[in-house]
């Protein structure tokens, strides 16, 4: 999979637009931040007095100076100086001495304690409070772009869904949008704490010596460009690696899906060894990317601790000769630079979290970016009832401009209570043509009319609702029977969900399962038997009572004697009611009022079965001696 060509900056910031429901939680964890990095700065600043208190105290004694006045003596000498960073210190120290100032070096001592306690109290509390606030921030903004992504999905045609593996749509769904939670989540805690912690420890810094910060600074350039380099690096794989995910769940869903296939061409060893060179292929690209990921954080440890090196040997200049440094000071210096190292370390974390996770943004969004073909025009027409007929109107039909037509020039029209039969060879585009009725696909050329409106001119779920459908595979749903015969009609009375599962030759079997109509029958039914799951299909048909009827091979999973049943329900049901079959059976295209034989996409014969059959070079007359006269041995 290729990396497609976007910008990545303005895919976070995209990411960051699900953000603003929450701006008022926003607002919280910026307060707190504000907090939580104050009382931090603190806890690391009382280090000094609490030094100067235990290892200073026979100097004053000697000068007969208490810390307020040694203090006095120093502020006045770099007042003179003036400038913020000054006044800042100043500020700062008096603030902090006056307090801690007593007669008693013992009542000293217990109140740095009683600071030190109460400052990493109130860091852990705003901390905390931080925490939660931005847990529900993230959690909710990964529910908004969930459910848009779903939502979108729903809202494209049948079209999309040929064109994509089920597999990699719902790696895009879980896997991306947990890799987007995994950066992003990192990156918000991180992006708004560490910047501001590392602001305060840089004043706090500054104050005590500009000196020493500047010289701190002066490899960060290098750590930042060698990060940026790798981040560009990291994109690339972590784009491809969610490829490849979605490889590897496509390939689960197929082979467990097929199982019994598997097993009975003997099949297993072969797709073991399919899937191990998958897994190969996705371990491969994990290392590349642990490679990249982990080089970050022992660059930016190395070069912040070159920085130290250079403090330690120019503060120690300071102190030990030129004496325009205090000990205390300069060990609290060390304390404070040494605190910047781990947000810094995280913040190199976070550039390449954030490259992870805008690489799968990018797959998330092209879902939600893929236009929607299939939808209301301005001032739709509701679907009130049908009332005349249906026209097919020289339609054609392909799935793209890439490819060749499935249907061309399909032209015929169905009055409203006619039963008619498409037959053909298969392919030839008969399940195709039924689905263009109720919109799954849209004409490429020509119209449907049904009571001479384009049916592209109703509103999209007003034409769906008089339309029922009962697939060639029945599609059911892990839920209980009851749920799935009422699927779109939740509101429907339990007397009316049993009268269609009569009608459906269902009501008996679905007695005898442990719990009635209550069972959960399993992912896709698996836990009912083919010709079980087809009724329940055909129940959910009839229950839904439309006007329109499509039956695509609806009976082709039932065994004769529920066929016999089934057939005469639907049958019954067909009755002042406009229905599509997709027939294999001689019954359903004898009493049909119209057949309509489709090969290669185009209509080649058109008729009652009694005017077909007398064309003995036609295709319905092939057909119907290589498949239908067997129906009729049995009937």
């Amino acid at each position: 999979m290729s990396e497609p060509n976007i910008n990545r900056k303005k895919i976070y910031f995209r990411i960051l637009g699900y953000l603003k429901p929450y701006w008022r939680h926003l607002i919280g964890v910026l307060i707190t931040s504000v907090f939580f990095t104050v009382f931090s700065g603190l806890s690391i600043y009382l280090t000094i007095p609490l030094l100067e208190t235990l290892f200073q105290t026979e100097l004053r004694q000697e000068q007969n100076l208490s810390p307020t006045a040694e203090l006095s003596q120093k502020l006045e000498t770099q007042a003179k100086s003036g400038g913020f960073l000054s006044g800042l210190k100043r500020e700062l120290s008096e603030n902090l001495y006056s307090f801690i100032d007593t007669p008693s070096k013992r009542q000293s001592l217990l109140r740095i304690c009683g600071l030190i306690v109460l400052t990493f109290f109130l860091k852990g509390l705003f901390g905390y409070v931080q925490s939660y606030l931005m847990a529900y921030i993230e959690q909710g903004f990964i529910r908004d772009l969930r459910n848009e992504t779903y939502s979108h999905l729903n809202k494209l045609s049948l079209k999309y869904f040929t064109n994509e593996r089920i597999g990699n749509l719902i790696s895009r769904i879980t896997n991306d949008i947990t890799m987007i939670n995994t950066g992003i989540s990192a990156s918000f805690v991180t992006l708004t704490k560490d910047p501001l912690l590392i602001i305060v420890f840089l004043l706090l810094a500054l104050a005590i010596s500009w000196q020493l910060t500047l010289l701190s600074l002066v490899v960060m350039p290098f750590s930042l460009v060698i990060i940026s380099w790798l981040g560009v690096k990291l994109y690339k794989q972590s784009y491809t690696l969610q490829g490849k995910m979605a490889d590897l769940t496509s390939f689960l869903q197929e082979k467990i899906y097929g199982t019994k296939i598997v097993k009975a061409f003997n099949m297993e060893a072969k797709e073991n060894e399919n899937f191990f060179e998958l897994t190969n292929h996705f371990f491969r690209i994990i290392l590349r990317i642990t490679r990249i990921r982990n080089i970050a954080p022992p660059v930016t440890e190395f070069f912040s601790i070159l920085a130290g090196v250079l403090i330690i040997w120019y503060g120690g200049i300071q102190v030990l000769e030129s004496h325009t440094l205090k000990a205390s000071e300069f060990l609290g210096f060390l304390f404070i630079i040494f605190q910047i190292m781990p947000p810094i370390k995280e913040l190199s974390n976070v550039a390449n979290r954030i490259q992870e996770s805008t690489a799968a943004a990018s797959r998330v969004f092209e879902i939600i970016d893929e236009p929607v073909t299939i939808k209301n025009k301005p001032n739709a027409i509701p679907f009130e009832t049908f009332t005349d007929k249906i026209i097919f109107d020289r339609v054609s039909f392909h799935y793209d401009v890439n490819h060749k037509y499935i249907l061309k020039d399909i032209s015929f029209e169905v009055k409203r209570g006619e039963v008619v039969a498409l037959v053909g060879p298969s392919g030839a585009g008969k399940t195709t043509l039924v689905d263009l009725i109720p919109r799954f696909y849209d004409v490429t050329e020509g119209a449907i009319f049904i009571d001479g409106i384009d049916i592209r001119d109703y509103e999209l779920k007003s034409l769906r609702n008089h339309i029922g459908i009962v697939t060639q595979d029945p599609i059911l749903f892990n839920d209980t029977i009851r749920n799935n015969i009422s699927y779109g009609m939740e509101d429907t009375s339990f007397e009316d969900i049993v009268s269609a599962a009569k009608a459906a030759n269902a009501h008996d079997f679905i007695l005898e399962l442990p719990q009635g109509y209550e069972t959960v029958i399993g992912e896709r039914g698996l836990k009912l038997s083919g010709g079980q799951r087809q009724r329940i299909s055909i129940a959910r048909a009839l229950l839904k009572n439309p006007p329109i009827m499509i039956l695509d091979e609806a009976t082709s999973a039932l065994d004769s004697e529920s066929e016999i049943l089934v057939q005469g329900a639907i049958e019954n049901l067909m009755k002042d009611r406009t229905t599509f079959v997709i027939a294999h059976r001689l019954s359903t295209v004898r009493n049909a009022h119209k057949v309509i034989v489709i090969d290669e996409g185009k209509v080649v014969q058109m008729g009652t079965h009694a005017e077909l059959i007398q064309d003995t070079e036609g295709l319905y007359y092939r057909l119907y001696t290589l498949q239908f006269r067997f129906s009729e041995v049995n009937q």
